[in-house]
């Protein structure tokens, strides 16, 4: 789980309810035609942005900002796959490699594998995997655009509310009544509300949720470009050797250590269960 997702989620807004408490009274910050007009603005608007097939798949999206899906991308699981198939391949050839294809729950892994089985050239093999990626690439631009459009439209409905309490207020101000004044300030901070919720609203939700689907779906691309590279290296019977040390050029620093300690793991279960 995205522990630091949530974490700041829950920390932004606590730090909002507290400099609210410090100075002054929460429910003064309450108003529920704000909030209709900012929040219930600002998703109508959204819906109306996006066709619906696309906006049925927003339950996905939260399993891929709460990091519940993470397991999938393991770089070990697909670095230590594609090793496997080329060993797998070079000893009894590539069409032994459809008998592994059910194994894999990877769609992408699973299509990929069985192009080099059905004995495309490499080429046309990379033509058509890059093709795939580019497809995956705009697919995936729909769904942070979705949370995109909502930090833009959440500042602009919060100004509507604004303006809205600013144009009632001064068709029914009046100086010469007692306590004008009073009521000029009052309504002034009502109309102000819609500001701070449409700012709360795309700062403190939709900015980090955009944030957080660009930062999977660029490292989701990236294991699939990984994929990619060691289907076609299988595809020319490179080295297994030498195709596991180029995958691993796709990993940063911490990755290569996290590779390297499983392997000092795995070669002391070996001495242990050899002795």
């Amino acid at each position: 789980m995205n522990l630091a997702f949530i974490i700041g989620i829950i920390g932004a807004f606590g730090l909002v309810i507290y400099g609210i408490l410090d100075s002054g009274d929460l429910m003064a910050f309450y108003d529920f035609p704000s909030i209709v007009i900012t929040i219930g603005g600002t998703f109508m608007a959204v819906i109306a942005s996006f066709p619906f097939k696309d906006l049925a798949k927003i339950p996905k999206h939260f399993p891929i900002i709460l990091g519940l899906g993470k397991h999938r991308w393991d770089p070990i699981y697909y670095i230590n796959t594609m090793t496997e198939l080329s060993t797998e391949a070079r000893r009894k050839g590539l069409l032994a490699l459809e008998d592994r294809v059910a194994e894999f729950e990877d769609p992408f892994l699973r299509d990929s594998v069985m192009l080099i089985v059905d004995a495309m050239e490499p080429d046309k093999v990379r033509d058509q995997l890059d093709n795939e990626l580019s497809n995956i690439e705009a697919r995936h631009a729909v769904a942070w655009n979705i949370y995109d459009k909502g930090a833009a439209l959440g500042p602009g409905f919060g100004m509507i509310g604004t303006l809205i309490g600013l144009i009632n207020m001064l068709k029914d101000l009046n100086f010469e009544e007692e306590g004008g004044a009073q009521q000029l300030t009052a309504n002034m901070a009502v109309a102000l509300i819609t500001t701070f919720y449409g700012s709360l609203l795309a700062n403190c939700l939709f900015i980090p949720m955009v944030n957080k689907i660009e930062i999977a779906q660029e490292r989701e691309m990236l294991f699939k470009e990984l994929i990619v590279e060691g289907i076609i290296s299988i595809k020319e019977g490179e080295n297994p050797r030498f195709i596991h040390e180029k995958l691993m050029n796709f990993l940063e620093a911490n990755e290569l250590r996290q590779e390297e300690e499983q392997r000092q793991k795995m070669r002391f279960g070996f001495r242990r269960n050899k002795e």
